[in-house]
């Protein structure tokens, strides 16, 4: 079909699920994979939970991931972040300390929160499921300065999530 002259083409569609109750790592997988994959019950499953309270570690994400033949590489925070082989990622995961709040009070404690990176049609976004919609990057550069921006804080890990090939080649690590 094509576009009336002059017509801007229309955005990309990005899945993006918004929080629920404490599934930020399902919301995580499913927004960096770009569709329901996952649901709570799966990832009960995964880590035998009888409570299904949510809140998930980074065994429920590894082994979700797994099982679909891809996988989570740590990055290491010491590394500069020009040696990320963005091309061969397929995604991001970021575990970020967030604040606790009853309402309008804020406590002061602080929870972990999963969020996804991943880019879409050639812009990456930051799919955090706490915003209302998807919050556009730009580029590499774009996506480079938000994983500095939040591995300065400090207490961010971060989880690429590559094919098992990517993995075992090291490819999403520039030796150049």
């Amino acid at each position: 079909m094509s576009q009336a002259p002059g017509a801007q083409p229309s955005p990309p569609t990005v899945y993006h699920e918004r929080q629920r109750l404490e599934l930020c790592a399902v919301h995580a997988l499913n927004n960096v994979l770009q569709q329901q994959l996952f649901s709570q019950e799966a990832a009960d499953e995964i880590c035998k939970s009888l409570l299904g309270t949510g809140n998930y570690d980074v065994n429920v994400i590894m082994a979700a991931l797994q099982g679909l033949g891809l996988a989570a590489v740590w990055w290491d925070r010491r590394r500069p972040l020009s040696q990320l082989a963005l091309p061969q990622v397929l995604g991001l995961i970021l575990n970020l300390p967030s604040p606790v709040s009853l309402g309008l009070l804020s406590l002061p404690l602080r929870r972990r929160h999963w969020v996804a990176l991943r880019q879409v049609d050639g812009v990456y976004y930051n799919l955090d499921s706490k915003l209302r919609a998807p919050e556009a990057l730009g580029d590499e550069d774009g996506v480079r300065a938000f994983l500095a921006a939040a591995l300065a804080q400090g207490l961010c890990e971060v989880l690429l999530v590559v094919t098992k090939e990517v993995e075992e080649k090291g490819s999403w690590l520039r030796t150049d």
